[in-house]
């Protein structure tokens, strides 16, 4: 990026906002746009995670009637899907990190603590969604991150940027200690030990990892899969180095929310439309080597990250300046009302999510996972979407707030907030 097109002002970067939660007059639609479009790539790679689909071993996904188109819609997956919409839902979180910190510094006697006590809260809520709900959460690994934000609030647009790509790329360096130390370098070990423990308790074993959820007949079965789940979750943070990869996004985010590029898209037309073409160019080829190498990393663990470094991230970005530079032309576009409003309640969609998730193919409620093709999955995920952008739609229309997103508030605010518009 150009310095010419950016303001290079650090501190007083960050606009001032009226106290108290944002108002409807106060929002601005792309970001609930955006966050809501990633709420739908969301809902598609986590799918096959709920229909256990991930889990079944491969004579019993080999075996399925839809294998075939299974495999072409897995590789989709990996091209268009998979770390994209993660990637693109960590930005945003880490613009409207830095909204609520701009705010807190701005209109709070002792705006920093009342920036960690919204974090803190988020942090709760997410536990609560990791130990009680489904163990695939980002949440606790958002908050968490989102206190470190303070730390960059200082520095210079141009070293954001640098700290955001060295942190991305980082992942390599650690992949490649990793393999070079033949994994006695392994910093998931101890959620590795911790997993097997609580399988070995509970009598959860390879051959019925698979369907464990498939077959439990009460809550109390699940759970004890979400004990193990938790530690895997932990395990996968650090095997994919997720730490430095979110982190780096999130200062991204920063750096956007503190230019208020989403406050002036018309502005940074020239910007977005090179970061689009770039971003296309170089991350659509360079996903299609990384969906390629991602089945089974044939070509090493090291090849893998460096795949997912330069090909995620800059798909991610050409996908949000297409979607800032559709709205410029369509801005009045129904369409983009309907996404915005699950956009606006994106903390009770996520977790919304995983309640269908459950619901629909755990055997504690339909008991459909472990039973149906890919594809059949993925037909149930745009389903649940589409049911949630409705509802979110007429919700919103009363609300001011959906229902997390009120509680996460009045949590944060210790006071009883006005919910209907």
């Amino acid at each position: 990026m150009e310095q010419s097109e950016i303001n290079c002002n650090s501190q007083s970067q960050f606009s001032s906002y009226i106290n108290g939660p944002v108002g409807t007059n106060e929002r601005f639609p792309i970001l609930d746009i955006l966050r809501g479009i990633a709420l739908a790539g969301i809902c598609l790679a986590n799918f096959p995670e709920f229909a256990l689909y991930t889990f079944q071993k491969k004579e019993v996904v080999e075996a399925m009637p839809t294998a075939g188109i299974d495999h072409v819609i897995k590789y989709l997956q990996y091209l268009f899907i998979d770390g994209k919409f993660y990637s693109l839902f960590s930005i945003l979180f880490g613009t409207g990190f830095s909204i609520i910190l701009s705010k807190s510094l701005q209109k709070h006697t002792n705006g920093l603590a009342f920036f960690y006590r919204r974090m803190a809260v988020l942090t709760v809520i997410g536990f609560l969604h990791l130990m009680f709900i489904w163990s695939g959460d980002i949440l606790v690994l958002y908050a968490l991150l989102g206190m470190l934000l303070p730390l960059f609030r200082n520095m210079s647009n141009r070293k954001l940027l640098i700290a955001a790509g060295a942190l991305i790329l980082f992942p390599i360096v650690m992949d490649a200690v990793k393999v070079l130390s033949d994994n006695r370098f392994d910093p998931a070990a101890p959620a590795i030990r911790a997993t097997q423990y609580f399988n070995l308790k509970n009598g959860i074993t390879d051959d019925n990892f698979g369907v464990w959820l498939l077959h439990a007949e009460s809550y109390s079965d699940v759970f004890k899969f979400l004990i193990s789940g938790a530690f895997i979750r932990i395990q996968e943070f650090a095997e994919g180095n997720r730490i430095f990869k979110v982190l780096g996004l999130f200062i991204l985010g920063l750096y956007i929310g503190r230019n208020r590029i989403y406050a002036h898209l018309a502005d940074y037309k020239t910007l977005l439309k090179k970061i689009r073409l770039y971003g296309f160019a170089f991350g659509l080829p360079l996903s299609v080597f990384y969906a390629w190498n991602a089945n089974g990393h044939p070509l090493g663990l090291v090849a893998y990250s460096v795949g997912y470094a330069v090909s995620v991230v800059p798909l991610s970005l050409a996908y949000m300046s297409a979607i800032g530079l559709w709205y410029l032309r369509r801005r009045e576009l129904k369409l983009f009302k309907i996404v915005a409003a699950s956009g606006r309640m994106a903390l009770t969609n996520y977790i919304g999510q995983s309640v269908f998730g459950i619901f629909i193919f755990y055997g504690t409620g339909l008991g459909l996972g472990a039973t149906m093709g890919l594809v059949y999955v993925e037909w149930i995920a745009a389903g649940v979407f589409t049911l949630q952008m409705i509802c979110s739609y007429v919700w919103m229309r009363y609300m001011r707030f959906g229902p997390l997103e009120w509680i996460w508030r009045t949590l944060t605010y210790g006071k009883l907030l006005n919910i209907r518009q």
